[in-house]
C-alpha cells in the first residue's frame, strides 16, 4: 500500500523543516485587544473630524471618500475582532486504543510536472497514525504520473469527466474510495510524516467535520513574488485562522485539511460551480451544524507563485470566488457571528475599490482642483488621520509577528486592479473558470503582468509633472507629494514582474526525493 522515498539528492525547499511556526505567541490575543483599546479612539477622532459640518468639498468626492474610509474602518474592525479571538490548538493525535482509522489521502492534479508532484505522493505515502492509502487523481491522464503513481504504492485515478475541475475530480473519487477520514493535498504540498498525528485528534469530537492546518510556502525563502504572497498568506494563517477557530468560523483552503467523509457527503461534496469550492463548502457544513477545527503547526509545504503572473491567475480566482460567494454568505442559515466572519472574508477583495479611490484623489484634485474636503489643510488632515492610520498598520504588524511585510503589503496595493475587476464580473454574475496555479516560474520580466499598476503609475507621475509646471502652489505640492507617496508603494508592488528574476527552483527539477522522514523535523 505504501512505499518508501527513494533516497537520491534534491534541494527541493518543500523538504527543508519550515521557518514559520503559526502557533500563537503567549498573550497574543491581549495584545490586540489592547491596542484596539488605542485604536478605536484613534478611529473616533478621524471620523469626526472627516464628518464636521462644513467638512464637504466636492459633494461626489466627499461622499465617496466617505464610502471608502468607511469600508475600510469596517475592515479594521473586523479584523481587530477576529484577531481578538485567536485560538492555537495543539497538535492532537487520535487516542490509543483501537486500529488505526483509515485514511485516503486525494491529490488531485492537471498537467502539472511529474517533478512537482512527486514529493507529494511519496511523503503522502509514508505517513504515520493511519491505515493509509493514497490516490492520485489525475486529470491530465499522463502515463508518467501513472508510473510515478505506481513507484510509490499510490492507487492511480482517472475520471471520462472533467466538469468541475479540481472540486469534480474530488467527487468523483468519492464514491471510488471508502476510508472515514479524507485527507485533500493539492499537488504541490508535501505533508510531513506526522500530519495524521498532529490532525486525527481533533476529530475526535464527532460533531467536527475538518481540520484545516497552514498553506505555508516553503519557496519563500528563495523567490521574492513567493515571498510576498507568503507574507500575505502568513498574516492570514496566522491570527486571523486562529481568530476565525476561535469564533467558530473557519473555513477550509482547498489543501492540506482531513475531513470526516460522513460530513463531506453530508454537505454533497465540494460545490462544482465556484471557483473557491472549499469556501462555499464550509457555508454548507456550518449550515448543517458541522463545526470545523484549525490547527496551526505547518505539518505540510507547499510553492507559492514564483513570478507575477501565477500570482495574478491566483488572486483572480480567489477574488472571483469570494466575491461570487457573497450572494451565499449573505442567503446563509447561520449565526450572526459565523455570517459576518463569512461576509468580512467575502468582501476583502472590494478593498480593491478604496485604493482605486485614494490613487484618483491627488489626480482629480491636480487637474481640476476639486477636492472632497473643504476647510483643511494637509496638515489638519494629517494630525487626525496618521494616528489612526499608524495605529492600525501597527496591530497588523503585531498581530502578523513580523511575517507582515512591506513587500506583502504593496504587493497587495499594487494587485488593486484585481479586486475591481473581479468585482464587476462577480455583479454580472461571471465567475470564470477554474485556473490551475503555476507551480514554477517562468523566466523573463513580466511587466504586462502588472499593466495596470504601471498605467496608475504613469498617469500619477505625469500628472503631477503637469500639475508642478502649471501651479506650484502649496496645494499642488502637497497632492503630488500624496501621489508620490503613492508611486512608490505601486512600483514597489510591481517590481518583481519588472526586475531580473531569479534563479529556477529546485522544485522544477523532475528527480525523486531525498527520505522524507530526515528532512522534516517530527
Amino acid at each position: 500500500m505504501s512505499a518508501q522515498p527513494s533516497t537520491t539528492t534534491t534541494s527541493d525547499p518543500r523538504l527543508e523543516a519550515p521557518r514559520w511556526d503559526g502557533r500563537a505567541g503567549r498573550h497574543a490575543a491581549l495584545r490586540v485587544r489592547l491596542l484596539a483599546l488605542l485604536a478605536l479612539p484613534l478611529a473616533a477622532w478621524y471620523f469626526a473630524w472627516l464628518l464636521e459640518p462644513g467638512r464637504m468639498g466636492s459633494p461626489i468626492l466627499y461622499v465617496i471618500l466617505i464610502a471608502a474610509e468607511t469600508f475600510n474602518l469596517v475592515q479594521a474592525v473586523g479584523f481587530w475582532w477576529t484577531a481578538s479571538r485567536q485560538r492555537a490548538r495543539p497538535p492532537l493525535r487520535l487516542a490509543d486504543g483501537g486500529p488505526p482509522p483509515a485514511v485516503d489521502v486525494l491529490v488531485p492534479t492537471y498537467d502539472e510536472p511529474v517533478g512537482v508532484v512527486e514529493p507529494t505522493i511519496a511523503a503522502a505515502s509514508a505517513l504515520r497514525g493511519g491505515r493509509v492509502t493514497v490516490w492520485l487523481l489525475d486529470d491530465g491522464r499522463s502515463d508518467a504520473m501513472r508510473a510515478m503513481a505506481a513507484r510509490h504504492g499510490a492507487r492511480y485515478l482517472t475520471r471520462e469527466r472533467r466538469d468541475g475541475a479540481k472540486a469534480g475530480n474530488i467527487n468523483d473519487a468519492l464514491p471510488r474510495t471508502g476510508a472515514e477520514f479524507l485527507v485533500v493535498l493539492d499537488c504541490d504540498h508535501v505533508p510531513a510524516p506526522r500530519f495524521l498525528e498532529a490532525t486525527l485528534g481533533h476529530l475526535a469530537d464527532e460533531r467536527v467535520a475538518m481540520v484545516q492546518t497552514p498553506q505555508y510556502y516553503a519557496n519563500a525563502h528563495r523567490n521574492r513574488v513567493a515571498a510576498a504572497a507568503w507574507a500575505q498568506q502568513a498574516l492570514f494563517f496566522g491570527a486571523i485562522a486562529r481568530g476565525k477557530d476561535g469564533l467558530g468560523a473557519m473555513f477550509c483552503c482547498g489543501t492540506n485539511m482531513v475531513f470526516r467523509r460522513s460530513a463531506l457527503v453530508d454537505a454533497g461534496g465540494f460545490p462544482e460551480d465556484s471557483v473557491t469550492e472549499d469556501f462555499e463548502l464550509s457555508i454548507t457544513l456550518h449550515e448543517r451544524g458541522w463545526r470545523t477545527a484549525y490547527m496551526p503547526e505547518v505539518v505540510a509545504s507547499g510553492l507559492g507563485p514564483e513570478d507575477m503572473k501565477s500570482y495574478v491567475s491566483q488572486q483572480q480566482r480567489w477574488a472571483r470566488g469570494c466575491l461570487g460567494g457573497t450572494r451565499r454568505a449573505l442567503r446563509a442559515d447561520l449565526p450572526h457571528r459565523q455570517k459576518l466572519q463569512y461576509l468580512l472574508s467575502s468582501m476583502y477583495f472590494l478593498s480593491g475599490w478604496t485604493v482605486l479611490v485614494y490613487l484618483a484623489m491627488p489626480i482629480v484634485r491636480i487637474l481640476t482642483g476639486a477636492q472632497p474636503l473643504a476647510g483643511a489643510s494637509a496638515d489638519q488632515f494629517l494630525v487626525h488621520f496618521a494616528p489612526y492610520y499608524a495605529v492600525a498598520l501597527g496591530m497588523v504588524a503585531v498581530a502578523g509577528a513580523g511575517a507582515f511585510t512591506f513587500a506583502g503589503f504593496a504587493l497587495a496595493t499594487s494587485s488593486f486592479w484585481i479586486g475591481v475587476r473581479a468585482s464587476l464580473l462577480a455583479l454580472t454574475g461571471r465567475r470564470g473558470g477554474f485556473v490551475v496555479t503555476p507551480k514554477q516560474g517562468t523566466p523573463g520580466r513580466q511587466p504586462g503582468a502588472v499593466w495596470p499598476a504601471l498605467a496608475m503609475v504613469t498617469v500619477l507621475v505625469t500628472v503631477a509633472i503637469d500639475g508642478l509646471l502649471r501651479d506650484a502652489s502649496p496645494a499642488t505640492v502637497n497632492n503630488v507629494a500624496f501621489a508620490g507617496f503613492h508611486v512608490t508603494i505601486l512600483l514597489a508592488g510591481a517590481w518583481p514582474a519588472l526586475a531580473r528574476p531569479d534563479a529556477p527552483p529546485a522544485a522544477a527539477v523532475d528527480e525523486t526525493p531525498v527520505g522524507v522522514e530526515e528532512r522534516w523535523a517530527a
